[in-house]
């Protein structure tokens, strides 16, 4: 048993078994290395947990199926979604289907939830996964019944043979279930056609919307623990690189329930220069450190601003020796020498804040021998080994139990905040639970760079649009926190993070294209630069979907027209199975469907409608999206209305309409908000603003109507987390030009842009 072991934690997960057993009066299902299938039964590797799964779930005597899920639950449904996607295949009654979010134990494989990935990836596993439940339940069902399986079917929880029929808890209790699906034969499961679903696609509610309305949920801050205390940062003047000088915290002896400071000690260099504060309640946390006064050294970056950020930016996009090729098609300078006009333009957007509802927080015990660490957190996988680096143990000596989290949108992907709660609890030997304050949350955000984009555009003497050059500088989130995930750039000469490069590569069919990749190390050494919800797509589309509208102005035609006429799909832009089949007519087709829908609108003065279209925030998984925006603009007082945001969405096959629909809407009230509101500012290297008075982000009152569209499609489904934000801003931005003839270039869009525009004409 101990070679299969060491066996298990080597083999390659990209060729799996299923299997299927009765263990203690359930069935449980998993995916295995398929090592396992010549070496034990089905039921053996079960009994023995000899399999590493992505997903498993089991099913009990009355038939009731348990999923248990390995994705963090941030308001999105998650949990939900996956779960019809298997309850479908396995044709198990829906009303008998719990779920149950997991811990960090190996066994559930690699953890992450983020990048709207998680449909995308499971949506094969769990279908085959259910298809071969259910061979497995119709094979063992027709033995009951005394039938061949090929004369039986299943649906409902039952399995069926003309009028006759056995429950899946009867066979669960009475049949016998101990079969392997090779890899190969699981890769031959036929899934279900549209017509033959009874879940997918069709309205439900979400399954933890109950207990998140009864208040049981239980999400990270709740958690509690025997003989905890509390504990509140305080944090230095810069994120890297200060040193605590001298502690007085004379002032805060006095507070009743003040027990003390820790100066702490990082071995994984995540909190330098961190002193937290311990309390036995946390009110009196959040005084002490208040009273509490602290010398330190600061870092390098201590005098950094806003403006030299944007600073920065602008000399390295105009420097072309700077940054790392990301395309590179056709010949740019060929066409830019032959030109016989070119124009250009710089768009910026401002440091953005994540601003999630739950603020930051962990509690931290070492029990048993191991550390426990409970909190929410969406990139396990990358957490953990910064944890166990910090407590000086291996990584199967530290337990992260996974709970609810109060909103992620890609703050909680790196779970730095935990570090600063194992090292206190570590330094005074109990149970700590750090929560940060509003302001301390945000102080230690990992804010969506202030980023640059340069455009190029070049025409020939007839005036035909003839190349792009697009050059655009940020920090660089994956360079901080997952360098791993860095791929080489196109003229191999570095690295690139492709979260901050993406949709820079867009579906418009172009002769000559060239997009350059930068990154601006002085934000990087700043701030750790986050990844925000749809990431490098929230800017990089901002600036290139705008820039289009411009080409469009410059060639005196329709902005709509010339996206239609540069979305023929040829080439490249063809895309591929089995995630972009039809590329960029899918994305053509959004459009066209949405500038019928918006033919027949009726502008008041001052209104316009602008387009945009996006494509998801990777290539590699597209959401064909076309967003339109209805605005007016007050020229006395620079203000935007957004009146009404439309969309048009191919997302493939939507699992579960009520959560595709919410993640629209949600996205696009967030693409609104950062197009209009959400600005911060580092100010002597911190962000100058830290909460909800200061930070305004989409009021109730400024929310416009929306009209979201979801074309039918038995294509791959894709993730829809992100890909609603991306386009609204572009779509804003072509509003205004349409309403007063302005082009803004700064994101937000403020009044006094507005304003300042409009003076100069």
């Amino acid at each position: 048993m101990n070679s299969l072991k060491a066996k298990k934690d080597t083999i390659d997960l990209s060729r799996r078994s299923f299997l299927i057993g009765t263990v203690h009066a359930s069935v449980m299902m998993a995916f295995a290395p398929a090592i396992f299938s010549s070496a034990l039964s089905a039921q053996e590797a079960l009994s023995d947990k000899m399999f590493s799964p992505t997903i498993w779930f089991e099913m009990d005597a009355q038939g009731n199926v348990m999923i248990n899920i390995a994705k963090a639950e941030m308001g999105q449904h998650i949990g939900t979604a996956l779960a019809r996607i298997l309850a479908d295949e396995l044709a198990c009654d829906w009303d008998k289907v719990t779920i149950r979010h997991v811990d960090t134990d190996p066994k559930w494989g690699y953890m992450v939830t983020g990048g709207s990935w998680s449909i995308f990836h499971s949506y094969k596993p769990l279908s085959q996964a259910g298809a071969a439940g259910r061979l497995a339940l119709i094979d063992a069902g027709a033995k009951l019944l005394g039938v061949s399986a090929e004369q039986c079917d299943a649906r409902d929880g039952k399995v069926f043979h003309g009028d006759q029929s056995v429950s899946y808890g009867d066979i669960v209790t009475r049949g016998e279930l101990n079969r392997v699906f090779t890899a190969e034969e699981i890769a031959e499961l036929p899934i279900k056609p549209s017509n033959k679903r009874h879940l997918i696609g069709k309205p439900s509610r979400a399954l933890d919307i109950p207990s998140k309305t009864d208040g049981s949920a239980v999400y990270g801050i709740d958690v509690e623990v025997e003989g905890m205390v509390y504990a509140r940062p305080i944090l230095p003047p810069t994120r890297y690189g200060s040193t605590v000088e001298r502690v007085d915290d004379s002032a805060a002896r006095d507070i009743k329930g003040y027990l003390g400071y820790e100066v702490l000690k990082d071995p994984s260099k995540t909190c330098e220069g961190w002193v937290t504060v311990i309390a036995d309640n946390f009110p009196s946390a959040i005084k002490a450190a208040n009273a509490i006064k602290v010398d330190y050294k600061a870092g390098e970056t201590a005098t950094v601003s806003e403006a030299d950020l944007q600073k920065e930016g602008e000399r390295l996009v105009r420097d072309r020796t700077q940054g790392l090729l990301f395309v590179d098609e056709g010949d740019v300078t060929r066409a830019q020498a032959d030109s016989g006009k070119t124009i250009e333009a710089l768009y910026t957007t401002a440091t953005a804040s994540h601003f999630q509802l739950e603020p930051l927080n962990a509690l931290s015990e070492f029990r048993d021998g191991k550390w426990h660490v409970h909190t929410g957190n969406q990139w396990q996988s990358l957490t953990l080994p910064t944890i166990a680096k910090a407590a000086g143990v291996s990584e199967d000596d530290v337990i992260m139990h996974q709970y609810y989290l109060g909103g992620g949108f890609g703050r909680r992907l790196y779970g730095d905040w935990i570090v600063p709660s194992l090292l206190t609890a570590k330094a005074i030997d109990k149970p700590v639970k750090l929560i940060f304050t509003r302001e301390d949350d945000t102080l230690f955000d990992q804010s969506r760079s202030a980023s640059t984009s340069l455009f190029h555009a070049s025409f020939d003497d007839n005036g035909n649009f003839t190349g792009l050059e697009h050059a655009f500088a940020a920090g660089w989130p994956t360079l901080t926190m997952a360098p791993g995930f860095m791929a080489d750039s196109v003229d191999k000469k570095g690295k690139i993070d492709m979260f901050s490069a993406s949709g820079a590569d867009h579906w418009y069919s172009m002769a000559n294209h060239r997009a350059r990749a930068i990154n601006n190390e002085l934000a990087q050494k700043t701030f750790t630069p986050g990844w925000l919800r749809a990431v490098g797509q929230g800017w990089i589309v901002w600036g290139l979907e705008s820039f289009i509208d411009e080409i469009a102005v410059e060639l005196g035609k329709d902005p709509a027209e010339f996206r239609l006429a540069l979305l023929d799909g040829a080439g490249k832009q063809a895309g591929k199975a089995p995630e972009s089949v039809g590329g960029a007519k899918r994305l053509h087709n959004t459009l066209a469907q949405l500038k019928a829908k918006v033919a027949d609108i009726k502008l008041e003065a001052d209104e316009g409608i602008g387009f945009s279209v996006s494509a998801g925030q990777e290539r590699t998984m597209p959401a064909w999206i076309a967003t339109a925006a209805h605005v007016h603009v007050n020229r006395q007082s620079g203000k935007i209305t957004v009146k009404k945001l439309w969309a048009v969405v191919d997302a493939g096959i939507v699992i579960h309409p009520d959560g595709a629909l919410a993640q629209i809407e949600g996205s696009l009230l967030w693409g609104t908000s950062l197009a209009l509101f959400e600005h911060n500012a580092y100010q002597d290297g911190r962000v100058s603003k830290t909460n909800l008075h200061s930070y305004l982000p989409l009021r109730m009152n400024d929310l416009p109507e929306m009209d979201i569209e979801f074309i039918e499609s038995d294509e791959f489904p894709v993730g829809l987390g992100e890909p609603g934000v991306i386009g609204v801003a572009p779509a804003i931005g072509n509003a205004v030009y349409q309403a007063v003839g302005i082009r803004l270039r700064e994101l937000p869009m403020l009044a006094n842009h507005v304003l300042n525009t409009l003076a100069v004409g």
